[in-house]
């Protein structure tokens, strides 16, 4: 089973959603906001992906952290704490595929090739 993991009013995530359900593909959706952040899941993201993919350094919930909390993120590890603290700064969608694979972020070319 497909899990898209996100927030339920990011646009991306719901073109992400919405390119699944008309390409006929089955998918579950994990809530950050009423779920919270898996943390094994989180530590897989950052593992396949690096700090620097997972954390969105362009979003909103970013640019309103203070400078102090910015630069505190430097690795994984204060990566991790801050997604787990403030899920919204978690680039959308996180989606686990059905072979393991992950993917961060909506691109339709790459999907299609996927499903």
């Amino acid at each position: 089973m497909i899990t898209v993991h996100g927030i339920p009013n990011c646009d991306t995530v719901k073109k992400a959603r919405a390119w699944l359900t008309e390409h006929g593909v089955a998918h579950q959706f994990h809530d950050f906001k009423k779920q919270g952040v898996p943390e094994a899941a989180l530590d897989r993201w950052l593992a396949a992906a690096g700090w620097e993919t997972v954390i969105n350094r362009k979003g909103n919930t970013w640019r309103q952290l203070d400078e102090e909390a910015r630069a505190g993120v430097t690795d994984a590890a204060s990566a991790r704490a801050l997604a787990l603290a403030n899920p919204s700064v978690i680039k959308r969608p996180v989606v686990q595929w059905a072979d393991g694979g992950i993917t961060i972020g909506f691109d339709a070319s790459a999907w299609q090739k996927r499903i």
